[in-house]
């Protein structure tokens, strides 16, 4: 699973300024020839190196057709009915255009699609300038996914009457006054307009070949040369820049985060708050003002070599739009994104008068500094190195167990999956790989021995995928800890990354990257981790939707199916001891208010993810709301992550920064009931394994199952 970060990046939301667009069509866009050159150079690879080759003919095609358009109007809000009656003609010949390096007709499906939202955002301002009556009885769909497509305008601008009429109700039910929510909402929607306008042919490609790479499995990809490079990052958690997170925010790039010893912070000259308006190459090069520009373009021109020198036009976080500016220079170094890494901390479980110390590792990511290896950098970074000194340091601390936290984490590299394994297993089998022939092979760890030989908890959730799947089934198939949380994500297949430049003997990048199953995963004991994932041996209760969200979510996911066993000896039988660690879990978190509650939330949740419509009747909403506040007043006030305030109505870039960051510091500051009551888990295996109820060994050799 390609792991993505929230705050990697600096990054690559993309959100225009305003500048006056009435009575302008949007740029038509059209294919650079490279283009068309790398659709084809990715075709003649997945036909032939895919897991499961899928000939690109007349039934791909009609796929592909389908999922581009989904990912331009996922809701059915956009294009009308005629519009796909225009587009499905010609769905049997995205093959044809890609085979002659014409790809003109998804180019004019973006462009109808850039004209629709400067249509409807057009509209959807109109109807601001008049009154709502919210005493109506009224509904608004929430999941159109498979709503029919308007017929036609009147129905579309029905559609979107009720949706503005919907955005308005909230901000009035947040106590916003009229004249604010007209502000707010145009705001919003003039945004909106103008993204339209901000589109490049390579977005527009980018698009079209997600929806050919997603056509053949979900975890298929074709990076272009900028997210090519993110993906990079995000494996060896370091890049060269200044340091800082940018967000745009009121038509402005602003510093959201300065990150703790880079160049932006060390310079003491930039704080939270200020806004980029100009960035200049070296110590005399020209400031290009950057009002206005997509947020990934000045992101690569903070970006540089390290050393060398940036200059920033800086308009401080207290100024006016018309305060005095301030020319600073920053010279580039290289940033390592700590947040992303291997980190541990110590809890104290009581229980029956005894107290516990239990060790978390918590892993964001299997990251690897691939480049750095390959060169044969001694201390070049990886999540297996980190967390093999973060066990070494728990040893000093004296921990009675060590629980590994994989929530969200979703993979990365399958050779730090192995070491990883292997710093709790020790030499052995970790995981097998099928190819498209057949070719089975087993992928072991060499470590002679185990860095950490105590007791073993793994927790994970539905974010869990890939390289973290492989760690907790090993683990469990070894029987060398207790797996923990709600089934995993469910990807067992295995990518690998081609440079279509280097296929090609470019000598400068053109063509981006392609990603391609190439391979499944196999437990040791046989089985896959893909569609079913892992199956925890203590369940907890979780906030994700399976519909939505994982592996069995897709409809073209690879089948779940098994080969035979590996090989292995397995550490210990752990059968033995769930029963009383499922009993003891069981009545702690039946007196334990904080999980209850948890669980409740949880339980809510799901009822309101299952809406597929919201009434607009005011009355009705605001009895809703007041059910709502007294459920929360009934009981005590817990900040376990699940949001139970009220509806500002506000989006993200909406509200104050300052706003934004004490909502995510509030997210952070969480009280983890999942994480503590994974400890106490954890505790009860260190108690019955040092009450003489440790999990006998089985040395038979071979052997199929935990």
């Amino acid at each position: 699973m390609r792991v993505k970060y929230g705050f990697l990046c600096m990054f690559l939301a993309i959100a225009p300024s305003a500048y006056a667009l009435e009575g302008t069509s949007p740029p038509i866009l059209a294919p650079l020839q490279q283009q068309a050159q790398a659709a084809i150079l990715s075709s003649q690879f997945l036909a032939r190196f895919h897991y499961k080759p899928v000939p690109l003919d007349d039934a791909l095609s009609a796929k592909i057709m389908d999922r581009f358009i989904k990912s331009l109007d996922p809701d059915r809000a956009l294009f009308a009915q005629a519009d796909i009656d225009k587009f499905m003609a010609d769905s049997t010949k995205i093959d044809d255009a890609i085979n002659h390096e014409d790809l003109r007709i998804p180019f004019s499906i973006f462009n109808t699609y850039e004209q629709r939202v400067v249509d409807r955002m057009t509209y959807a301002r109109s109807l601001l300038k008049q009154n709502f009556d919210f005493n109506v009885q009224e509904e608004y769909s929430l999941q159109r996914d498979k709503e029919p497509w308007p017929q036609s305008d009147a129905e579309s601008n029905e559609l979107w009457r009720k949706r503005v009429k919907s955005d308005w109700l909230r901000l009035k039910l947040a106590g916003k006054a009229d004249d604010a929510i007209r502000t707010t909402l145009d705001k919003r929607y003039q945004n909106s307009l103008e993204r339209a306008y901000k589109y490049k042919s390579d977005d527009v490609f980018q698009m079209f070949m997600d929806a050919y790479t997603k056509s053949l499995d979900p975890h298929t990809d074709y990076f272009g040369a900028a997210a090519s490079a993110e993906f990079d990052i995000s494996m060896k958690l370091s890049l060269v820049g200044i340091g800082a997170v940018l967000q745009e925010r009121d038509d402005y790039t602003t510093i959201r985060e300065l990150v703790p010893g880079g160049p932006a912070q060390s310079s003491g000259k930039l704080a939270v708050g200020d806004r980029i308006t100009g960035v200049g190459q070296g110590e005399s090069g020209a400031i290009k003002e950057v009002v206005g520009t997509r947020l990934d373009e000045i992101v690569q021109m903070i970006r540089g070599a390290k050393g060398s020198v940036v200059r920033l036009d800086i308009l401080p976080a207290d100024a006016g739009p018309d305060g005095k500016h301030n020319i600073i220079s920053l010279v580039r170094d290289k940033i390592s994104l700590d947040k992303q890494a291997a980190k541990k901390t110590v809890l104290s479980v009581k229980a029956d008068g005894v107290t516990r110390k239990i060790g978390v590792i918590t892993l964001p990511a299997f990251y690897e500094d691939f480049e750095a290896r390959r060169r044969g950098d001694k201390d070049y970074r990886s999540a297996s190195r980190d967390v093999a000194k973060l066990l070494a340091e728990l040893k000093q601390d004296k921990v009675d167990g060590v629980l590994v936290d994989l929530r969200n984490n979703g993979g990365g590299s399958l050779s730090e999956a192995i070491d990883l394994t292997g710093l709790f297993v020790g030499k052995g089998p970790v995981v097998q790989q099928r190819d498209a022939g057949g070719k089975v092979e087993v992928e072991s760890d060499d470590l002679s021995a185990p860095a950490w030989t105590g007791p073993v908890g793994v927790l994970i959730n539905r974010g869990s995928a890939s390289a973290s799947e492989i760690f907790a089934a090993a683990i469990q198939d070894y029987g060398r800890g207790v797996i923990v949380g709600e089934p995993s994500f469910g990807k067992g297949s295995v990518q690998t990354v081609v440079n279509l430049d280097q296929v090609a003997h470019n000598s400068k990048p053109k063509f981006g990257e392609l990603k391609l199953t190439v391979a499944q995963f196999f437990r040791v004991n046989g089985g896959t981790t893909q569609l079913r994932g892992v199956t925890p041996d203590i369940g907890l209760p979780g906030l994700s939707d399976p519909k939505s969200f994982g592996e069995s979510s897709y409809d073209n996911a690879l089948p779940w199916t098994e080969v035979k066993p590996a090989k292995y000896v397995p550490s210990a039988n752990m059968a033995p001891l769930l029963p009383q660690l499922q009993g003891r879990h069981d009545a702690r978190v039946q007196s334990d208010q904080d999980f209850q509650r948890f669980v409740e939330d949880v339980a809510e949740l799901k009822v309101q993810r299952e809406k597929r419509a919201i009434s607009l009747n005011e009355t009705q909403r605001r009895n809703e709301m007041a059910a709502q506040a007294k459920r929360v007043k009934s009981r005590e006030q817990i900040n376990d992550g699940v949001d139970n305030g009220e509806d500002d109505g506000l989006q993200a870039n909406e509200r104050s920064l300052s706003a934004d960051i004490a909502m995510e510091k509030a997210r952070k500051n969480a009280k983890d009931v999942l994480l503590k009551e994974a400890a106490a888990i954890v505790a009860d295996e260190a108690d019955l394994q040092s009450g003489g109820l440790k999990a006998t060994a089985q040395r038979s050799g071979s052997t199929d199952g935990k």
